[in-house]
């Protein structure tokens, strides 16, 4: 194997490729790399038998050849190198990389014990790839961390018709994002758990804009595709709670705040509190007052202006969840909806203080109960 190219064209393709490798690997090939040079063109992936990364590069190949390589190690190599064409060389056991005055010299892994990619599932549509990735990233702050509890730590993917549905939650705050999408069949139906960390992984790496591909298989496989690149991951087994419902029907009382000066009023006003510690927020004709700390700790107060309809709330939250719901809207008023002081809120988005609600995005919130 030899080949030539351009080092930017490789260091990013590579680090692409690398970025879902475990981190502690079953077996130490599943930390590789795997480089395939035909032709003109070098096909680089990487599989750990749950996630697989798929990337197709123009090179000069002089000889073609494959080797299985470090995929961390060759991305930090990669990404040092000086900006000038890359030669790479696979010599008996080893590949050589130089780069300008730079040598490398990398010791290959047997080819024979890694495992060849999955096959990639049917496609079933095309999505915009930087809505995808932004509505990813609005749900999958509410996904749980807690590895003890896997379906909670995986968004749900509802396709029905035309749209999208992403739910996550970790039994403390709820998120929900409705997308449009353009199915293979107008009558699509389906659903897939996928893991947060990884549908995260999968739609950062084609947040770039432009069309693609999803592919679905008889639920066990999901894929993603986009100009020379494709990823796939297993996905979970099991039913999701029938967490939509949790959702109320009706709200008696709403408010309508400016989302940036509650963003910066929450962090001054939390700084006394600490993981234990809810922000009291009170609601009231034309104000909204913010307040954490109590007797003689440290105590901070906020008044903002707000718009309300119906009758004074008193509640607390987790400081922490509400500033992620308050991150994850993207209009300049936040919406928050009660039925209760003691049951939970909806956070929503509006364009104006007196404008329609904007309901692709609800993110729901449990209060944290305290003495009044």
């Amino acid at each position: 194997m030899k080949f030539r190219v351009d080092r930017d064209v490789l260091a990013d393709a590579v680090t692409w490729t690398a970025r879902t490798l475990p981190q502690r690997p079953a077996v130490p090939v599943l930390a590789g790399v795997r480089l395939c040079a035909e032709n003109s063109t070098l096909v680089l992936s990487s599989f750990d038998y749950e996630t697989s990364a798929r990337a197709v590069i123009e090179v000069s190949v002089e000889q073609t050849g494959e080797a299985l390589v470090s995929g961390r190690l060759l991305a930090d190599i990669c990404k040092s190198l000086p900006a000038k064409p890359v030669d790479v060389t696979l010599d008996e056991q080893n590949v050589r990389i130089r780069c300008g005055s730079a040598d490398f010299s990398l010791i290959t892994m047997p080819l024979d014990d890694y495992p060849a990619l999955p096959d990639v599932p049917q496609t079933v549509g095309t999505i915009d790839s930087a809505e995808l990735a932004r509505a990813v990233a609005q749900v999958s702050l509410a996904a749980s961390r807690d590895d003890t509890l896997p379906m909670l730590s995986t968004i749900n993917c509802e396709f029905n018709g035309n749209t999208l549905t992403l739910l996550a939650t970790d039994r403390y705050r709820l998120a929900q994002r409705d997308i449009p999408w353009q199915p293979a069949s107008d009558e699509y139906q389906a659903g897939a758990l996928v893991r947060s960390k990884m549908l995260s992984e999968m739609t950062k790496s084609l947040a770039g804009g432009g069309e693609a591909r999803i592919a679905l298989g008889e639920g066990q496989l999901i894929g993603l595709e986009q100009g020379g690149r494709r990823m796939t991951s297993q996905v979970t087994e099991g039913d999701y709670p029938p967490v939509k419902r949790l959702f109320p029907e009706e709200t008696s009382t709403h408010a309508v705040v400016d989302r940036a000066a509650m963003q910066s009023a929450l962090k001054r006003v939390s700084l006394v509190t600490d993981r234990n510690t809810a922000v009291r927020l009170t609601f009231e004709m034309g104000r909204l007052t913010l307040e954490a700390g109590r007797g003689e700790d440290a105590r901070a107060r906020e008044d903002l202006p707000a718009h309300l309809e119906g009758e004074t709330i008193q509640t607390a939250f987790n400081p922490h969840y509400l500033l992620d719901g308050l991150t994850a809207l993207d209009t300049p008023y936040v919406r928050m909806a009660f039925t209760h002081s003691a049951k939970p809120a909806v956070m929503t988005g509006q364009e104006e203080p007196a404008g329609a609600e904007q309901g692709d995005y609800r993110y729901l919130l449990m209060p944290i109960r305290y003495g009044i």
